[in-house]
């Protein structure tokens, strides 16, 4: 059975550091947000903001990928019920098995330095600096989920965390 790895956290935490480890390290597909919603901004439709856009066509490119069997790891900030649910009927859709990963930076002034000192990988995208971090909607987790904290957790860490929890549910 495939897994869908949907991670989760607000930006600067980490997530996609992890989540392109982890894709490397267990072979899964990579599917970003960001770099599907700079590709909508950057398209003749000029789609900015995304709004669901970005997540409706990233989830559609895990569908398609979960189907054939492929895990899937998906990088995006899942703020809310409404993101969350659509990686949860994705992976049921696909009859995949899905892990919940959010990512959190409880270092505030850590945090702080790596949201103002990243540079952006992605051409088109714009970083949100550290008020538009803090003012971003991002609803508390009631679902069940694997929390790392990267304050102090190293890289190599959080993946182990992530493909013990893993394992542990197949």
């Amino acid at each position: 059975m495939p897994s869908l790895i949907a991670f989760s956290g607000l930006p600067g935490v980490g997530k996609s550091t992890i989540a392109r480890a982890l894709s490397e390290r267990i072979q899964a597909v990579y599917v970003r947000v960001d770099a599907v919603e700079a590709a909508l901004k950057a398209s003749v439709l000029i789609i900015h903001p995304a709004e669901d856009a970005g997540y409706r066509a990233a989830a559609a490119v895990a569908r398609d990928n979960l189907t054939i069997g492929l895990d899937v790891v998906a990088d995006t900030v899942n703020p809310v019920r409404e993101t969350r649910a659509l990686w949860a009927a994705i992976a049921a859709e696909a009859g995949a098995r899905l892990v919940n990963v959010e990512v959190v930076c409880s270092d505030a002034g850590e945090h702080r330095r790596r949201v103002e000192s990243r540079k952006s990988d992605i051409a088109g995208l714009s970083l949100p600096d550290w008020d538009a971090v803090q003012g971003r909607r991002f609803e508390p987790w009631m679902g069940d989920r694997l929390t790392l904290d990267t304050t102090e957790l190293p890289i190599a860490d959080c993946i182990a965390r992530i493909t013990d929890y893993i394992a542990s549910r197949t």
